[in-house]
């Protein structure tokens, strides 16, 4: 399994939310490609980049913060936050980005998606926020009508290869991974699944890679010290 160390990015900064508020907003770094360097050094080649700014009005807003942390290793990395047209999808992937996550504008947008798949493929992945066993849209801000199961049906039959999955009420909150979801996500569909959203101990981290999933998201718990990222990747192996 491979695990994706995150930087979600806010005005240039390193931040993390609570449960998806921007309210509740803590910044961690004023040089998020220092964070960046910090997760080469512990051993990680993955990366997970999220633009707040981007998912919540659909405009990207940290192109040049997100190029120096590209500068300092050759992460593969994986980038979602306001794509919502394909202008940015090549832009990003024009810049080094390996693989775009496309969250509101696959709910919102279906053709928008089937466009992307069909000219960039495995470099499109699709994120999904669920709230209360719904998708939530728009960088959490709204709740859609979709069911988590209608919404993965709906990707795997599109051929998406790669779905982010992130448990809204876990994420942040340091009080585990929803296992019992990505445990029946991950037996029911033929899609690489990654894990978002209350990855806090090094227990979740080898309960997430005994389910045979594609990789898991670590975020708070990093920032915190509560999990050691090079104990986590050697786990996750």
């Amino acid at each position: 399994m491979y695990l994706y160390p995150a930087i979600d990015l806010y005005e240039g900064k390193a931040v993390r939310l609570y449960k998806g508020d921007y309210a509740q907003m803590t910044v961690y770094s004023e040089d998020p490609a220092e964070v960046a360097k910090a997760f080469a050094a512990a051993g990680a080649d993955h990366l997970h980049l999220v633009d707040l700014e981007g998912a919540k009005t659909g405009v990207p807003a940290n192109l040049s913060t997100i190029q120096k942390i590209l500068q300092t290793a050759p992460f593969f990395t994986e980038l979602g936050g306001g794509i919502r047209k394909m202008e940015t999808v090549e832009q990003y992937l024009a810049i080094g980005i390996d693989r775009v996550i496309l969250g509101t504008a696959a709910v919102t947008n279906p053709a928008f998606l089937e466009e992307a798949l069909e000219k960039y493929g495995s470099h499109i992945a699709v994120g999904v926020d669920l709230k209360d066993g719904f998708v939530a849209i728009k960088g959490w801000t709204e709740t859609s009508a979709l069911t988590a199961d209608v919404f993965f049906a709906r990707m795997q039959d599109l051929g998406v290869a790669t779905v982010i999955c992130t448990d809204v009420s876990r994420d942040g909150a340091m009080k585990g991974t929803n296992r019992a979801l990505y445990r029946q996500l991950s037996q029911k569909y033929a899609i690489d699944l990654i894990a978002s959203g209350g990855v806090s101990s090094l227990e979740d981290v080898a309960a997430l890679r005994d389910m045979h999933l594609h990789g898991a998201i670590l975020g708070k718990a990093y920032y915190t010290g509560a999990v050691d990222l090079k104990t986590a990747i050697e786990v996750a192996l």
